[in-house]
């Protein structure tokens, strides 16, 4: 006769096993391929991925990312500049030339961040730290959160300008 904790992992999606706390004796359920363990039952199957969350989606994410202002940005000015003058289009195009540098190996998004961008991360070469939902702009938050690691975006459109987006963590 089948025990009643393995009747209960019978019911859980693949790669999640349920376990007792022994401080508690709650239930909580450890994600079998990475070890991190959750309160609430799981729905979906196990993450093979760290920075993972149950759904298979980070909760939060590090990038870099090169920001190009242009004059109908929601602030024109940056600490290179003092009036933005170029046009949207012109800010577009600049932009699609740094991430060509970046594709080609000619150089990273770091050297080039730390010269061109009109963002104050600049001086952190263009890292933007950790952050979790709701702390970025949506284009740009909806944007780095579907990007791998190591990948580097399209250009990203935001009322602060255009970004390319390099997720490194």
């Amino acid at each position: 006769m089948a025990s009643p904790s393995s009747n209960h992992e019978d019911s859980l999606p693949e790669g999640w096993q349920a376990r007792k706390s022994r401080s508690t004796g709650m239930t909580y359920y450890l994600n079998k391929h990475t070890r991190r363990s959750q309160w609430e039952k799981p729905e979906r199957p196990a993450s093979l991925n760290d920075d993972d969350d149950s759904n298979g989606a980070p909760e939060e994410v590090r990038c870099s990312h090169l920001l190009v202002k242009h004059t109908d940005s929601r602030r024109p000015s940056s600490w290179r500049e003092d009036t933005i003058t170029r046009s949207k289009e012109e800010a577009l195009e600049a932009l699609k030339g740094f991430r060509q540098k970046i594709v080609s190996k000619e150089t990273s998004l770091e050297e080039l961040a730390k010269i061109y961008s009109d963002c104050s991360s600049a001086k952190r070469n263009g890292d933007l730290g950790r952050f979790k939902r709701g702390r970025m702009q949506k284009p740009f938050e909806d944007v780095a959160f579907k990007l791998r690691v190591g990948q580097l975006s399209q250009p990203v459109e935001t009322s602060s300008g255009y970004h390319i987006i390099l997720r490194t963590a």
